[in-house]
């Protein structure tokens, strides 16, 4: 939720909100910083500060309303994973810009603090979740789960959690790609001149910085050197094959889009949905580039919805949030606790575009130095 994310433009929730850009007044609000029993909302780091999950309950109905920000309604089931909370608990959930960046997720929290529209809780790629913990934005939460999330996926505090991840894939329409493509080397292939896209901008886009990230990984370079990526779109953008324009199920069903580098959860989604418009879109993991992310939760620390915030959380890592990540072909943190436990949903795990091999991740210090790689080189890369 670097990403935009990019995450899916072109479907706007009709839950959307008018923003200051659309001429609204920004409105001010003290901190909401206690709910009943002189519970301290805003700095409860678990749900006993609450007097346990029912009482959390009764406070985030009190007060009744959460704020999110960048969640694409057909981007890893945000759009019923909205819809069940507001059904389970009767809070209403105001969703704003689905199609927003991580970079706006985070400027929206740090220009609207002390408004009553800045987002409660945030879904980022994992090195703006990082450096936003590192600036001192977020709020630390530890949900009932914590302790079932593996290490290494969470800061230790709580500060952000990962939620759900998948593996940068190729997809493809297989009505006007004669062959689609398996591998990066795949890509720079003539026939499809003119044809790659990815889902954004990798300087704001987590699923594009990942996509550079497998490129680099799949052209001898490692989680220490992504320039071997930004050297493999230069070759592409050279060879005439990179098309600029940002993959969304519309560029994709007006062909804009044929092939398209992004989470493998987003290309498997859009599979059904294509296929009801005419269109035989294929998914692959590249052969030369495997590539695992996670996004990560984090609860703004000046949150307008302090309680409603923490129980979206709760919910989001409950057995019926993870599920429902699933059930969007995203592979839930919680996964292989559920699998052991026998709460995970097996139907919808048996649906997951089949990786071999246990995927391995980048240190913060590793995406750190990739993010300021991609800063510098990106837009000389794939210039004029």
């Amino acid at each position: 939720m670097l990403p935009p994310r990019a995450r899916t433009a072109g479907v706007l929730a009709a839950l959307t909100l008018a923003t200051a850009a659309c001429g609204a007044a920004p409105s001010t609000q003290q901190p909401k910083t206690s709910s009943e029993g002189g519970v301290n909302a805003a700095t409860a780091t678990s749900a006993a500060d609450f007097g346990g999950f029912d009482k959390l309950v009764e406070a985030a109905k009190k007060e009744g309303a959460l704020h999110v920000i960048a969640l694409p309604p057909d981007w890893a089931n945000y759009g019923e994973i909205i819809q069940k909370f507001q059904e389970k608990y009767g809070i209403k959930i105001e969703s704003e810009t689905p199609d927003a960046a991580s970079a706006d997720e985070i400027n929206a929290v740090k220009t609207r603090k002390g408004q009553d529209r800045a987002p409660d809780v945030l879904d980022l790629g994992q090195s703006f979740a990082i450096s936003g913990a590192k600036e001192g934005l977020f709020a630390p939460y530890k949900v009932q789960s914590f302790d079932k999330i593996p290490e290494g996926q969470k800061e230790p505090t709580g500060l952000w959690v990962n939620d759900y991840g998948g593996y940068v894939s190729i997809g493809c329409d297989a009505k006007k790609i004669t062959t689609c493509p398996t591998s990066f080397a795949d890509l720079l292939k003539p026939e499809y001149k003119g044809k790659v896209a990815m889902n954004g901008n990798p300087t704001k886009s987590g699923s594009a910085f990942a996509g550079v990230y497998a490129a680099a990984i799949a052209n001898g370079g490692s989680y220490d050197d992504i320039q071997p990526g930004l050297d493999f779109f230069k070759k592409l953008k050279d060879a005439g094959n990179y098309n600029p324009v940002e993959t969304t199920p519309a560029t994709i069903e007006k062909g804009e889009t044929q092939i398209s580098i992004d989470w493998d959860y987003n290309n498997a989604a859009y599979a059904p949905q294509m296929a009801g418009k005419g269109l035989d879109w294929k998914v692959n993991v590249p052969t030369d580039g495997k590539y695992f992310q996670m996004y990560a939760q984090a609860v703004n620390k000046d949150a307008p919805h302090p309680a409603a915030a923490r129980l979206w959380q709760e919910y989001l890592y409950s057995a019926e949030g993870q599920n429902l990540y699933l059930k969007g072909f995203a592979r839930p943190v919680l996964l292989p606790a559920m699998t052991a436990d026998g709460t995970v949903d097996k139907a919808l795990a048996e649906k997951l575009p089949q990786v071999e091999g246990t995927p391995t991740f980048p240190t913060p210090e590793q995406v750190d130095a990739a993010k300021a790689k991609l800063a510098g080189g990106w837009d000389a890369a794939v210039s004029g």
